[in-house]
């Protein structure tokens, strides 16, 4: 969601904090600011509704705020509307303390009275400005400004990561972290914070990752952490791998377009380095034979489209371990009074490794006993530290609001995890391991095929653009597959879509099928093509227009019904949904393009939801 960026160095801060938020604008936002602290000038902040160019122009670039210390904030709206008192950076009502912060204040209400009676006058309808008053109100009572910062992280409920810069304090500002992510950052120059490593990553490779109730006090020579009674904490500093190219669009029109078309090389540095020799081996994944016997239920966690992996995942591993496995909403799961005891085994899927929800989650199932594994992108992000095992997905910096390489690295190592762990159980067979294994092998080039058809996505796109709704329907992984389908055509072309299991239609969903009606029929999943056709055959009937995805093998007895058809490589079942989501995403992106959209931040969406 939010993006913050800070820096304490040896030149100007405001072009730097720019930059910083410019690389983070695929988190989502509505506004943006950034203050910097002048020794002619004191505290400036500047501070705007809309997209980063108005910053820009406001500030001329940053030319207009001299001083080598500030803090940045892109705005995602959750107290007070978007404009440009509810931006961050706020600012104390004496002017002399700025902050940003990410996260929800859940008690700023309580406090906010309070500080009323005292006399306080507040400027926006946010619950950040409660912190910054708050601050400032300690700050006059003790004069320390880590002694007033401690008292604020007593008083608050909520989640926070904050950046925080004073008046009186030349050469250092002030970060704390609760639930949301925070890292600190070494550069030549100058020291950095950030919400998101690729703000900083054109700076500065080593970074620190605060924990929860950390405290960290940054200057242009030092990074000083403590704990929340100002002890100082030892902290290891990790070395960021990615290439920096690998944020960059590349010279394409969209993220989105790039990573959809990086899935094949994702894809194969996800599964490259786990087989072995003819075998899938986890270096990092300890679970016994005998502990995987006698674990009793199955639960994947996870939020968007890492549910929708889920959703996938159950029907997969459910036939190659014979145990019951349970998709569950992270935002449910916590209060749903979840079964869950020591023969639990929970799964958490998330891209960023920061979602609010699915951390909250890990926390209640090893609360209740849950041996826990995180599925993540994100080395060294909140889930991946706090599982009790963690398998990453290597698919490299996703930048788009959408998930595409995301989504099929998370999908092809659940594949290899249950495969895995059907061999350990002899759930499966050697001749059935060997075959899926060989086809997984195969996975990469097969997506460059789907992806050679570009001009087929695009002329569909082009002739069903105008549509206000859209339904997908299928059985089974057709049915799983069509929730992601769905959701990435929603996302970013704001058309209403639906999925639905085929065999449901006649339960209701066909009363929404009339003349014209898109109807998009996910028939990759061979065991039930024939009752997945029945159901084509009932909404042409209506008077549907039935845009069909359909495997090589099957798809002339598609083209017999469907009004147009998009063909998949043949691939074993368990794995054809790694193919058939490739035109959906296509399909998605082009009727985005079509419509005029921003693709790569649609609105109202973030990259990494780090609230509830």
């Amino acid at each position: 969601m939010c993006g913050i960026i800070g820096f304490a160095g040896r030149e100007e801060a405001a072009p730097i904090l720019l930059d910083g938020l410019a690389r983070m604008e695929y988190r989502g936002y509505d506004s943006a600011g950034i203050a910097v602290r002048s020794n002619q000038w004191g505290l400036q902040a500047k501070k705007s509704r809309g997209r980063l160019e108005r910053l820009y122009e406001l500030t001329h670039g940053g030319k207009d705020l001299d001083g080598p210390l500030g803090i940045g904030h892109t705005r995602w709206a959750t107290h007070g509307e978007p404009n440009d008192c509810n931006a961050h950076p706020h600012i104390s009502e004496d002017g002399r303390i700025a902050l940003v912060h990410n996260g929800i204040i859940e008690n700023y209400m309580e406090i906010k009275e309070k500080l009323i009676r005292e006399g306080v006058r507040f400027a926006s309808e946010t619950d950040t400005e409660v912190a910054v008053q708050l601050l400032a109100y300690y700050y006059k009572q003790c004069g320390s400004m880590l002694e007033a910062v401690g008292k604020v992280l007593h008083r608050i409920e909520g989640s926070y990561a904050f950046g925080i810069i004073c008046a009186d304090y030349p050469n250092a500002l002030i970060a704390a972290r609760k639930d949301s992510p925070l890292i600190l950052g070494f550069g030549e120059k100058g020291n950095f914070i950030a919400s998101d490593v690729t703000a900083i990553l054109k700076y500065t490779r080593d970074v620190i990752y605060m924990e929860d109730g950390e405290i960290a006090v940054i200057t242009a020579d030092s990074i000083d952490v403590f704990d929340q009674e100002f002890t100082p904490i030892e902290k290891k500093v990790n070395k960021i791998e990615w290439d920096v190219s690998a944020a960059e669009k590349g010279g394409y029109a969209h993220f989105m377009f790039k990573e959809i078309l990086e899935q094949p090389e994702a894809i194969r540095k996800t599964i490259a380095p786990r087989i072995r020799d003819g075998k899938i081996i986890f270096d990092n994944f300890l679970i016994t034979p005998e502990e995987l016997k006698n674990l009793s239920r199955i639960y994947i966690i996870a939020c968007g489209s890492a549910y929708h992996v889920g959703a996938i995942c159950k029907y997969t591993w459910e036939k190659l371990l014979r145990r019951p496995v349970e998709v569950c909403l992270a935002s449910e799961f916590r209060y749903s009074d979840p079964l869950v005891d020591k023969n639990t085994l929970a799964i958490i899927i998330s891209q960023s490794g920061e979602t609010l929800d699915s951390m909250a989650a890990l926390r209640e199932a090893k609360r209740l006993g849950a041996r826990t594994l995180a599925i993540v992108n994100v080395v060294g992000s909140s889930i991946a530290r706090e599982a009790d095992q963690v398998l990453y997905t290597w698919a490299g910096p996703e930048i788009a609001v959408a998930t595409t390489k995301a989504y099929s690295t998370q999908l092809i190592l659940m594949d290899l995890i249950g495969l895995y762990l059907g061999d350990l159980l002899n759930t499966i067979s050697k001749e059935d391991y060997q075959i899926i294994l060989r086809q997984i092998e195969t996975l990469p080039e097969k997506m460059r095929a789907c992806l050679s058809k570009l001009d087929d996505a695009q002329y569909l796109a082009s002739r069903h653009f105008n549509h206000n709704s859209i339904f997908f329907i299928g059985r089974n992984l057709d049915y799983a597959m069509g929730l992601e389908g769905s959701l990435k055509l929603k996302e970013i072309s704001y058309i209403h879509s639906e999925a639905y299991a085929s065999g449901e239609l006649k339960h209701g969903t066909i009363s929404l099928i009339e003349p014209g009606t898109l109807v998009i029929a996910l028939g990759t999943y061979h065991a039930l093509f024939d009752k997945a056709m029945s159901n084509v055959v009932e909404v042409k009937a209506r008077g549907a227009e039935v845009l069909a995805i359909t495997t090589e093998s099957y798809r002339e007895r598609m083209e017999k019904i469907a009004d147009d058809t998009i063909s998949v490589p043949d691939v074993h079942p368990i794995l054809q949904p790694s193919l058939g989501i490739i035109p959906l995403q296509l399909f998605a992106y082009y009727v985005a393009l079509q419509r005029g959209c921003d693709i790569d931040k649609p609105r109202n969406l973030a990259k990494s939801v780090t609230v509830e």
